[in-house]
């Protein structure tokens, strides 16, 4: 969940007052780090992932499933075993929004070698066991995006009244009480947002129309203050707490790249494939106990932290603020960084002019300047009494502090002060899966694509207002099998004897043809027209030493990928909407009643725990994960923690 800083948080009418402050720091902190870093070379590859897990507890007599409350309790359990022994322990755990999640990644980054992918699920199996031990028989641990009661009557153990009007989040739905209570951060950032933009957020997700369902349907929202029924559409389903989005779950990974300019690549050329993965990942169909008609998280956590003001949103006209701003703070990004995505740089960008001339008089080449000057546009959303006045040459906190609260599909990730970690990128859009296995393909399938784009030489750039488009197909509902994404039929760059020619210069040449493909072409490929990344990873594979356990995993992993491409195999999304559909107590009217919820939650439960098999969600498919490394893996990895340990004392950390 970004930056965890300790302290006591300003409220709102505070830290904006240090707005200006924190930015001006925040720059002078990152030209720190460049500066000291921008020529380190020839890191390795690591990579980890991040799963978010949700907090169940049954009531099997009464057949009723809550979000159970007990994250802070589990955390302090979790984190014994890493805090007493530091950088040694095989996983690690941090809190995250809500009060009923719980943030677990890798205790050390993979990479390396390639028997580190044979590894993924086996790790993900431990953290799920780890949170399993502490359970009560009632209680469950699932990797699911969004309880699908969330916001519904009594949806918390234990219960808490909700407070319209007042508290933190003043909603009609969410209680205060549902944030993790343990860390300011979560509560103050949902507190300054809502003070910031001047009114609670206004999520309105379309319903899904089954037979029964009213139409016009219109739920009775009571009037608080101005909102409620004021600020509820006709045919959606209106959310308005930062609990709604923020208290989904997701899927995350980090590459650290060798250099800043493999950085920058990276970025660019896996931000065309955030909205493609998002549509294989789809996993939330279900939104306050409704049938919504999309399949994504995304559009409802950009609702949910959009702190923008009536004249930011361009309803008003520009007098106390300073820029009329077309994206949410949790959106696709808005520019390419390497050079050769430059000229994909097709839609607006609204930049601080002022933070854009400091960093390129101080040596940031225009298209890095311009996409900080554009992240800098943002106030900072919570600050800590203690971390207003930090050292600019040791500390990273006030750039920190703006950087972690843009949540964009791609993040890139500068060094963080006196640390041995390089430069880094965070691909962000993936929804998280029901097993473990599945997990642990997407992750395989990203890590993999970036070693093939770098291996031979991909171009997969397309107009960034491509991308932007791509995104919203990408969240309607059956995106997989029904829509169409932009993407070039070209994946290779363009020939040397054509570079500085028009062929290489204008969007609309032939090395640079892009048009219109199903996911299942992306993916798999089509015979005489397009060579599908799958195949492309496959090529990479046969051409790489693995072993033949990793090999069989990886090969396993990239078929889920590709069923769900083809749609032999189900979203989650979908799957989730066929159990609804086909439950006996389902009235065809949209509504997912508490026994619904409750046997959808238990299937869940079970499916992750391996008791149910679910062959039209995962197949038939089985890995050969473990966590052995072989011999010669050790011994790459000895090498690489040599070579590691030489940097780290020639930086003098």
């Amino acid at each position: 969940m970004g930056l965890l800083s300790l302290g006591s948080p300003l409220s709102w009418e505070e830290t904006k007052k240090y707005a200006d402050h924190v930015r001006k720091h925040g720059i002078e902190q990152f030209l720190h780090i460049y500066n000291r870093l921008k020529t380190r070379q020839n890191d390795m590859l690591k990579w980890g992932d991040e799963v978010e897990y949700t907090l169940i507890k049954f009531d099997h007599e009464n057949k009723k499933a809550y979000l159970n409350l007990k994250a802070e309790e589990f955390l302090e359990i979790l984190q014994v075993e890493e805090n007493t022994n530091p950088g040694n322990n095989p996983t690690s755990w941090k809190p995250e929004y809500a009060g009923y999640m719980l943030e677990g990644t890798p205790g050390k980054p993979l990479g390396g070698c390639m028997r580190h992918f044979n590894t993924i699920e086996a790790n993900m199996k431990l953290r799920r066991e780890e949170v399993n031990s502490l359970l009560e028989p009632d209680e469950a641990v699932l990797s699911i995006v969004s309880f699908p009661r969330l916001g519904s009557p009594k949806f918390t153990f234990p219960e808490h009244p909700v407070t319209p009007g007042e508290g933190v989040t003043s909603s009609l739905f969410y209680p205060d009480q549902a944030i993790f209570q343990g860390h300011p951060r979560f509560a103050t950032l949902s507190r300054n947002i809502r003070e910031r933009r001047g009114s609670k957020v206004a999520i309105n997700v379309p319903i899904f129309k089954d037979v029964n369902t009213p139409s016009p349907f219109i739920e009775e929202s009571p009037e608080v203050k101005g909102e409620g029924a004021s600020a509820s559409k006709p045919d959606h389903i209106y959310l308005d707490a930062m609990g709604f989005g923020m208290g989904c779950s997701c899927l995350q990974m980090t590459f650290q790249a060798c250099s800043i300019d493999e950085g920058r690549h990276l970025y660019d050329q896996l931000a065309v494939v955030t909205p493609i993965v998002m549509a294989l990942s789809a996993a939330t169909p279900i939104f306050r106990g409704y049938l919504g008609d999309i399949d994504c998280r995304w559009s409802v956590i950009a609702g949910s932290v959009d702190d923008r003001r009536p004249e930011e949103l361009g309803l008003e006209p520009l007098k106390e603020s300073r820029f009329v701003i077309p994206k949410s703070r949790y959106d696709s990004i808005s520019c390419y960084l390497s050079p050769e995505g430059a000229k994909y740089n097709d839609i607006e960008l609204v930049m601080d002019e002022d933070i854009y001339d400091q960093l390129t008089k101080n040596g940031i080449d225009e298209l890095l300047a311009r996409h900080y000057a554009h992240l800098f546009i943002r106030d900072p959303m919570t600050l800590f009494k203690e971390h207003i006045d930090e050292d600019d040459t040791q500390s990273s906190n006030h750039f920190e502090n703006i950087q972690s609260t843009n949540w964009q599909t791609m993040r890139f990730k500068p060094p963080p002060p006196n640390s041995p970690i390089g430069w880094r990128v965070e691909f962000r859009p993936t929804e998280v899966q029901l097993t473990d296995f599945e997990n642990a393909a997407f992750v395989a399938f990203v890590v993999l694509l970036s070693r093939v784009i770098l291996s031979f030489d991909l171009n997969l750039l397309i107009p960034i207002s491509k991308v932007d488009e791509n995104m919203q197909t990408a969240q309607k509902r059956d995106a997989v099998r029904q829509g169409k994404f932009y993407f070039r039929k070209t994946l290779k760059n363009c020939k040397p004897q054509c570079a500085g020619s028009a062929c290489c210069e204008q969007p609309s040449n032939t090395c640079d043809d892009i048009t219109l493909m199903s996911v299942d072409t992306i993916i798999n490929g089509k015979e005489g027209e397009f060579p599908g990344l799958i195949p492309l990873m496959n090529s990479y594979l046969s051409n790489v030493d693995v072993d033949i356990d990793t090999r069989c995993t990886i090969s396993q992993y990239l078929k889920l990928i590709q069923k769900r491409a083809s749609g032999e195999l189900m979203t989650t999304a979908r799957w989730m909407r066929q159990f609804v559909h086909d439950h006996p107590s389902y009235k065809k009217d949209s509504v997912v009643s508490e026994e619904i919820c409750y046997d959808l939650m238990n299937m869940c439960n079970k499916i992750a725990n391996g008791e149910e098999k679910c062959p039209e969600l995962i197949g038939n498919h089985v890995s050969k994960t473990n966590n052995v490394l072989d011999k010669k893996c050790i011994r790459i990895q000895d090498e690489i923690n040599k070579m590691e340990a030489e940097k780290i004392k020639e930086m003098g950390i």
